[in-house]
């Protein structure tokens, strides 16, 4: 039995799909109603990180767990990981990101992340770490600009960044909780080339057969969006990541996805002609 945690997000959900497909799988989550794999071999469990008695019931008997948190504050790596050691889970598979093995990112979404996974390597059950870089479902926030305008504002137009498709992510990390000889192991994923906004808005000006214009936002405006939406820090966080992109910190193409699963990582415009239906006119 596998567990899979953040299962409604954009690659706990496609690991949930993948793994249903070939056998029962559990799902943790605290909006079971926000779930869209169904099936007869998917037990869902009801409940949060911070709920030990829930968190105790989903690992109860489980082989594996794929671990995906996201809270600022909350000790969730922690709490999994002791609760994942005292159920005698033997693989512990958690998505993190590329940027923590990158000296130059000191952000504090970058820096909390190495804390996790220093967490969850002293906690003794086997690891591995699944580091993606940027989500290419990330330009799914234009979609709203797109729609109503035919434009796409981004900051920093021209900065490169080797995206990957989540359902890339998803294989990878399939491909490492149903495998053997993985443990102890961190795996970079990237997309197979650096895109930087403005060609992503030209591949989907081609994908959806209608002009899209660019306009690149300048850091104030930035800002006061990112403020809009996210603590302080956390916005502060994306701007750095931005600013890094910038000097080409994060155009770099690895071939994990190709070792792993076999075969080609998705392109954006592979992407972006599978997911068109969210930046039509509603």
């Amino acid at each position: 039995m596998i567990l899979v945690t953040g299962a409604t997000g954009a690659v706990g959900r496609e690991v949930a799909v993948l793994l249903a497909a070939a056998g029962p799988v559990r799902i943790l989550a605290r909006r079971p109603e926000r779930l869209t794999v169904r099936g007869e071999g998917v037990e869902v469990v009801e409940g949060g990180y911070g709920d030990g008695p829930a968190l105790d019931r989903a690992l109860r008997g489980v082989d594996a767990v794929f671990l995906v948190t996201n809270s600022p504050t909350e000790p969730d790596d922690e709490r999994v990981a002791r609760a994942a050691e005292a159920a005698g889970v033997r693989h512990l598979v958690k998505l993190s990101m590329m940027a923590v093995e990158e000296p130059g990112a000191d952000d504090f979404i970058t820096r909390r992340q190495r804390r996790n996974e220093e967490t969850i390597r002293e906690s003794g059950v086997p690891w591995t770490f699944v580091r993606p870089r940027t989500f290419m479902s990330n330009t799914l926030s234009w979609a709203p600009g797109i729609r109503s305008a035919g434009v796409v504002r981004a900051l920093y137009g021209d900065a490169p960044v080797a995206c990957v498709d989540p359902r890339d992510v998803a294989a990878v990390a399939v491909a490492v909780l149903t495998g053997t000889g993985h443990e102890g192991r961190a795996y970079a994923v990237s997309g197979p080339e650096a895109i930087t906004a403005r060609e992503q808005t030209a591949q989907l000006s081609r994908v959806l057969g209608r002009p899209l214009r660019f306009e690149e936002l300048g850091l104030d405006a930035a800002r006061t969006a990112l403020l809009a939406k996210y603590p302080r820090p956390v916005a502060e966080a994306f701007l750095e990541s931005a600013e890094r992109q910038r000097t080409g910190a994060k155009a770099a193409v690895v071939p994990t996805v190709q070792e792993l699963t076999g075969r080609q990582a998705r392109s954006y415009r592979t992407w972006s002609a599978d997911h068109a239906g969210a930046f039509t006119a509603r």
